[in-house]
């Protein structure tokens, strides 16, 4: 739909899945890199991965419909593969092969844990990357577009916004998410330790969006994700009923502290609960992002590309002006 501007028929859907499924295998040279970047935090393992994955494109600087096509699925289908390669082998762990027969999110997991995922799991994942597959001028979607604006390729632009996203003011909040909740401990230390925080000016995590002042609409679809999970998918059920319990008492916090700012739950305090529930770790957590939201660059890098017109801001000089040089 993003790319193609419609959603595809069962035929058109069938046969899309199952090319994206044969594209999943990664180039030698990529899985070199993700050897060599073993110790590297996964979003840098991701962007060097990335930017390998043109090498077997049959016109790797196109930028006609056709040729951002070919890249957007093969980007999409070797995000998953790359970012679970590496949390294996970061661990000294082989990586593992994709499977086909497999679906998109279910394969993702697979390839993380050797085994077949609890459907509700994959099916969590797969709701999660729904969420984020997309919204709006975003730091790294501009980015991407910035770049694909010179006419340059979709792997290029697709890199550089994977070095956007890498900033903690962009992709950052998930893991501190989880690092709160295990400070709190328990509900009933949840409002001193909010009401500390914010009396030494420090943000709470998960909350407040520069978008929405409701709460964000994706918190609810990936709050409901992890409650549908059963015991055996999700790996910790008190984190989960701590969080609810803790969402509540920022809320009234904030409304107490802060009136008028409506400050909400965003996205990033229930990602913390999916990314962890289906077993990732938190290092990986911004990575993973990245494997819903590379459908969306390569989106914008296509209608970009469609445009063909240079962005190119304007700036004004406000420094100092009539410097001479010392004699």
């Amino acid at each position: 739909m993003l790319w193609r501007g419609a959603l595809p028929s069962k035929s058109e859907l069938a046969i899309l899945r199952q090319e994206i499924a044969s594209l999943r295998a990664l180039p030698d040279e990529a899985m070199h890199v993700l050897m060599a970047a073993a110790k590297t935090p996964p979003i840098d393992a991701l962007r060097m991965a990335c930017a390998t994955l043109s090498l077997d494109l049959p016109n790797p600087d196109g930028i006609s419909p056709a040729d951002d096509l070919q890249a957007a699925k093969r980007l999409t289908a070797r995000f998953p593969t790359i970012v679970a390669a590496h949390a294996r082998i970061a661990v000294g762990k082989p990586p593992i092969a994709p499977r086909a027969d497999l679906t998109h999110a279910a394969n993702f997991l697979y390839m993380v844990h050797g085994k077949e995922p609890d459907p509700v799991a994959a099916r969590a994942i797969d709701t999660y990357w729904v969420t984020v597959i997309d919204h709006g001028m975003n730091a790294s979607t501009f980015a991407a577009r910035v770049i694909a604006s010179t006419r340059s390729d979709m792997v290029s632009a697709v890199t550089g916004a994977i070095g956007a996203l890498k900033g903690p003011l962009h992709g950052g909040a998930p893991g501190p998410v989880l690092e709160m909740l295990k400070e709190i401990k328990s509900a009933d230390r949840a409002e001193s330790w909010v009401r500390n925080e914010l009396q030494a000016g420090r943000r709470i995590m998960g909350f407040g969006h520069r978008v929405y002042k409701v709460r964000d609409p994706r918190a609810d679809v990936l709050s409901k994700a992890v409650a549908a999970m059963n015991t055996a998918a999700l790996e910790d059920r008190k984190l989960f009923d701590l969080a609810r319990s803790v969402e509540q008492t920022v809320l009234k916090v904030l409304d107490e502290v802060k009136p008028g700012r409506n400050l909400r739950t965003n996205v990033e305090f229930y990602t913390a609960l999916v990314l962890q529930a289906v077993g990732l770790e938190p290092r990986s957590f911004v990575a993973t992002f990245a494997c819903g939201r590379v459908a969306g660059w390569c989106a914008h890098v296509i209608e970009q590309h469609a445009e063909d017109h240079l962005i190119r801001p304007q700036s004004e000089y406000i420094g100092p002006r009539d410097l001479k040089a010392p004699a």
